[in-house]
């Protein structure tokens, strides 16, 4: 995956994970709260790739 498919998956698993991370909270459902925080540090990673590869001219 290139630098921007993979910032823009990561910016789509932070915010399912910031609103799974928020309805588990609400709802007091430790397990979909679990879950978001997980999908949420999955898409900081990606963003980051895609950083990266960026900076590295996609060769990564």
């Amino acid at each position: 995956m290139g630098e921007l498919a993979d910032k823009a998956k990561g910016n789509a698993n932070k915010a399912a994970g910031a609103a799974k991370d928020a309805v588990g909270s609400a709802t007091g459902n430790k397990k979909l709260q679990a879950e978001g925080k997980a999908q949420k540090l999955k898409g900081d990673v990606q963003r980051a790739s895609g950083a990266v590869k960026g900076a590295l001219g996609n060769k990564v």
